[in-house]
């Protein structure tokens, strides 16, 4: 019998352990001991199956709202560009200013990206999502009222401070409900939003655009203000929708001081449910308070750093072909209407959103070569770049715009991955602290990709957009960091062959697992294990 303190109340279970032998035989039996009672693993798979329709339309919903609402200024460097109703021509920005005002967002994002998952750890992270979401909104609402250079940098600012910590909290919040194992491919489910944003947003835009100079407004600011307010309204709601931690059957919450004021969120599972995900959770889930020290420990732990790089390359070309595609698009052909880059720039998300779809589950069913399914995504990127900045000239320089669709697809699967990796790296060794600090630290510092993209290259280089090969040498940038991505992918693999992935003494001593005793294998694994191979690839169970 081993027991669990989890928030006031002592919990005695009886765990199944799985001898470790066992794990290289793929014949457990169908069912996995939970309690006193046997439990088909169909059983628990139904459990996680809710709670997929209570969090993940919620994920979706507000990461596609900031999504849209952080992108959108890209857009307005080419909405109704022909009246001379840009974002530049409107606030008078130069090329360099636009440079600027979208790498500053970037900047408040690394440094608040820790500060804010650590606040989240320590509150009821339901609350400080919803406080993202509605902060974002409300900076949606006040792009609108930009007049000048200083209100754009202001306003990038505030968005970059209120959203830093969502992308890393998402993250972090799922592991308060899903084993790692299962974290993969919801977080690419979820991830899909800012691809459908992205599509959506770009085609969505050229009907704001048919709306300029309505009610005095120019298009890109119908665009920020019917944005902004739909995203307060559902950061609002989140304080109803989204669950709050899960607590050990029979445990209250406590409602004393600020909880009072706060609306309280039903619970996402309730009954035989809430038992049976309880304790297949605990098997890979031991919650308790953190220091100063644990958190030391996971900072320094070198594993941080190859997933660092990994994250800087692929979330800078991100950023860059989200924030510049349609200025890349119209150097192809600088006679494309607005309307017309729009509707180009839509499909590069769509072939995103394929890409996730198709490799963010393979990738969870074959986890331990994640790093190959990361590799092969960026090398694609790379390929796309090449073809982007070399193919054709003349009439047949279209074909560069098919390197553009490449690069939407090898984007899809990376981001997924990378912070799929970070939970289960850093959850086992190192607990919930490792997971909250792991993940902030690898999207924060990992966006300083995003400031070179946005500061550094294509308008922020104004001699890199002449020639007859234009933004030759952004894109050059662009695929030297992702090939630092992939060779970082590649140390990581190393190291860990060398040095393996033992949980911290800190967590160790916490644990009532002792080495030796064996391998705590929670319904996913199990599953993965019986399903190994390419027959049943195509289920994504």
């Amino acid at each position: 019998m081993a027991s669990e303190t989890i928030g006031r109340v002592p919990v005695e279970k009886e765990i199944a352990v799985v001898p470790s032998s066992a794990m290289n035989q793929g014949d457990f039996n169908q069912d996995i001991e939970l309690g006193h009672e046997p439990i088909d693993v169909d059983r628990i798979e139904k459990v996680y199956k809710k709670l997929d329709r209570r969090i993940l339309p919620a994920f979706w919903v507000l990461y596609f709202l900031c999504s849209a609402i952080r992108s959108n200024v890209g857009l307005a460097q080419t909405m109704n560009l022909d009246k001379h109703h840009d974002l530049a021509s409107q606030l008078n920005l130069t090329p360099k200013q636009v440079s600027t005002g979208l790498a500053l967002f970037y900047v408040c994002y690394v440094l608040f990206d820790l500060p804010s998952n650590l606040v989240m750890s320590k509150l009821s992270p339901h609350v400080w999502m919803s406080r993202i979401v509605t902060g974002v909104g409300i900076i949606g609402i006040g792009l609108v009222g930009m007049k000048a250079a200083w209100s754009f940098y202001l306003l990038r600012l505030l968005l970059g401070i209120v959203i830093a910590g969502m992308w890393p909290g998402m993250s972090y919040y799922l592991t308060l409900f899903y084993p790692p194992s299962r974290t993969g491919k919801r977080i690419g489910r979820y991830f899909t939003a800012a691809q459908v944003s992205a599509a959506v947003v770009g085609l969505v835009s050229a009907g704001f655009q048919e709306m300029d100079g309505l009610a005095g407004l120019v298009g890109f600011q119908w665009m920020f203000l019917l944005y902004g307010i739909v995203g307060t309204l559902v950061g609002i709601s989140l304080l109803w929708w989204l669950p709050d931690r899960p607590l050990p059957p029979g445990e209250v919450r406590n409602r004393e001081g600020w909880r009072r004021f706060i609306p309280q969120s039903e619970p996402a599972l309730t009954g035989e449910d809430a038992r049976i995900h309880y304790e297949d959770l605990t098997r890979v889930y031991h919650r308790r308070a953190w220091n100063l020290k644990d958190l030391w420990h996971v900072l320094i732990d070198w594993r941080l750093w190859p997933l660092t790089v990994m994250y800087f390359g692929v979330v800078g070309v991100g950023i860059g072909t989200q924030s510049y595609g349609t200025v890349i698009i119209r150097g192809i052909n600088p006679d494309l209407t607005g309307i017309q880059l729009s509707l180009l720039f839509a499909p590069i998300w769509v072939m995103d959103l394929i890409a996730i779809l198709l490799v963010t589950p393979l990738s969870d069913r074959f986890h331990q070569h994640r790093a190959l399914f990361f590799s092969c995504a960026v090398l694609i990127q790379i390929i796309g770049l090449l073809v982007t900045t070399f193919a054709g000239n003349g009439s047949s320089s279209w074909s560069r715009y098919g390197g553009l669709l490449m690069v939407g697809f090898g984007l899809g699967p990376t981001v997924p991955i990378c912070m799929t990796w970070t939970n289960e790296i850093f959850q086992p060794r190192h607990g919930e602290v490792g997971v909250a600090a792991a993940s902030a630290v690898v999207s924060g510092l990992g966006n300083l990709g995003s400031i070179l993209t946005t500061y550094a290259l294509y308008t922020g280089w104004p001699a890199d957009a002449v020639g007859p090969h234009k933004y030759r040498k952004s894109n050059l940038v662009m695929i030297g960091i992702l090939c630092a991505s992939i060779l970082s992918s590649a140390v990581m693999v190393v190291l860990l062959k060398l040095f393996g992935n033992p949980r911290a003494k800190q967590i160790s001593s916490a644990s009532s697992t002792n080495e030796g005793e064996g391998a705590y294998i929670d319904g996913a694994a199990q599953r993965e294990l019986q399903q190994r191979g390419l027959g049943r690839m195509l289920c994504f169970k």
